[in-house]
């Protein structure tokens, strides 16, 4: 028998997970992490990167079988390394809003949206600040690319993960060559002994050879894989979602709900713009995709729902946590559609499309609302994907091709609940897939299968013909009513962003 696995460093869980050769998933495991605010920065450790790994690792039952593997990791960040791989400064994640001034220059400079949260704003800021390390830069790169090398000794990242670090040319399926150009003059004065092209990661598509598990890197797994396992190019989050929901064709979209919350919609033509609300990535092929990026999702909810645990065991009750959501996400079914006039900001951090630096999460109603328990839970489920909708009401005013949008992810776990709630923000058919809770790290488990199937079959064509063809599925339709409710709350939710705003100045 063989096997294929995928391992995924997200926001709040490492996670492997091992497929067979029907594609189907074998095992699991995980590892429950987050990030850390010190000295004004969100991080993780990269110590914690190793422990979580290897006990994630540890749940895995089919270790012995497994012929290819890959990395995935939350995409964007600043990992900035010396010539001998020593971390110069802490990792500073997605989360940080701290590369305004950077982004903001690459932007109109490139004549392309570099949000504050990709890796070359992150590079740019500190060149800005004249920070201590940049002359000891060697290597930049993501949480995926740098465990990647750490494995193999390959200095690579998926195209799809290289489209967060620095824009990629679609026809040359590389960084692209003029704005890598344009970056290296505006840095030309600084006195820095490199340049952008020395310090960034090589690029590589899907099925692309990537290296193999090396003696070093299965003794930092403390030998639980065995060397020479062949790699897929390691892949950002957004790359092994559309993989997992089989959205890497043009017309194709998905969404992707848990800490944060992201939309991916292939193209089939440009926008006729730039817009700094919407990101352009690309597909693990290469492919243009518009993103429209969100840092905040279920952080919010979560810490609610854990306050409501808490009632509970006051009481001296006890539940289960899949129970627990469960109940709760029915529950918010019978509040009203427009939640009876109850909003909920859910921004634990800063968010771009609204252009807000830091978040502060708030509850917020008139005298005369509704509220009520089911009110208060669907508009904390409604306020997950509230500035999603913000995002993609620009996609749609440019006449953007949807054909099928496909959820996964923790908010899609309770069956119908989030489907039907994202199907009426977007007036859009969602479906779920039955693999729909594993996620990422099932998306990158399909792209080391591809890279060790034999043939020439397009990731398109595979995907299609042989990985879900018979994959079980459910799409619902939006629901009128629940499209009036929702567009009615969106409209609260604006008119309160107003109240944000004073209290992240003020608070």
């Amino acid at each position: 028998m063989k096997s294929y696995l995928g391992i995924e460093f997200g926001s709040t869980r490492i996670k492997a997970v091992a497929i067979g050769e029907d594609f189907s998933p074998l095992s699991s495991g995980d590892h429950v992490w987050k990030s850390e605010y010190k000295d004004n920065v969100w991080t993780y450790s990269l110590d914690e990167v190793w422990k979580g790994l290897k006990e994630a690792l540890s749940g895995v039952k089919d270790r012995d079988s497994v012929v290819s593997m890959g990395i995935s990791a939350m995409m964007h960040g600043y990992l900035a390394f010396d010539a001998d791989w020593n971390l110069l400064v802490p990792f500073r994640t997605w989360q940080n809003t701290i590369t305004a001034e950077a982004s903001e220059k690459l932007t109109e400079e490139f004549g392309f949206n570099v949000p504050q949260r990709w890796s070359i704003s992150h590079l740019y800021q500190a060149v800005l600040n004249k920070e201590a390390h940049i002359g000891k830069i060697a290597h930049i790169t993501t949480l995926a690319g740098y465990v990647h090398y750490m494995l193999t000794g390959v200095n690579a990242l998926g195209i799809g993960d290289a489209s967060g670090v620095f824009p990629i040319d679609s026809e040359t399926l590389d960084y692209d060559a003029n704005m890598i150009k344009k970056f290296d003059e505006l840095i030309a004065g600084c006195g820095l002994p490199w340049k952008v092209s020395d310090v960034l990661p090589a690029v590589l598509p899907a099925g692309a050879e990537a290296g193999s598990l090396t003696e070093k890197g299965a003794a930092l797994l403390d030998n639980m894989l065995s060397a020479g396992i062949a790699f897929a190019p390691c892949e950002g989050d957004a790359g092994t979602g559309m993989t997992a929901t089989n959205a890497v064709s043009a017309g194709t979209g998905n969404v992707s709900a848990g800490t944060s919350i992201f939309s991916m919609v292939v193209l089939d033509k440009p926008l006729s713009k730039v817009y700094p609300e919407i990101d352009m990535v690309t597909t693990p092929t290469g492919k243009p995709v518009a993103m429209v990026h969100c840092n905040n999702c279920t952080n919010d909810s979560n810490a609610w729902f854990g306050i409501l645990r808490e009632t509970v065991e006051l009481f001296g009750g006890n539940v289960d946590t899949g129970e627990l959501y469960t109940k709760i996400y029915r529950k918010s079914l019978e509040g009203d559609k427009d939640c009876g006039g109850v909003v909920s900001i859910n921004y634990m951090a800063g968010e771009g499309v609204t252009h807000l630096d830091a978040g502060r999460p708030m509850v917020v109603r008139k005298p005369d609302s509704a509220f009520t328990l089911a009110n208060f839970l669907r508009a904390n489920l409604y306020s997950s994907m509230a500035t999603l909708k913000i995002g993609m009401d620009i996609l749609a005013a440019e006449n953007v091709k949807i054909d099928s949008l496909t959820g996964h992810g923790g908010l899609f776990k309770t069956p119908e609940v989030g489907q039907s709630y994202m199907a009426a923000a977007c007036k859009a058919p969602v479906t779920v897939m039955e693999t729909a809770g594993e996620g990422g790290p099932y998306g990158m488990a399909l792209l080391a299968a591809y890279r060790s199937e034999e043939g020439s079959d397009t990731l398109e064509a595979f995907l299609r013909n042989k990985v879900f063809a018979s994959v079980k599925s459910t799409t619902m339709q939006p629901d009128s009513a629940d499209a009036e409710g929702f567009a009615k709350y969106l409209e609260n939710f604006k008119a309160v962003l107003t109240a944000e705003k004073a209290a992240v100045e003020n608070f």
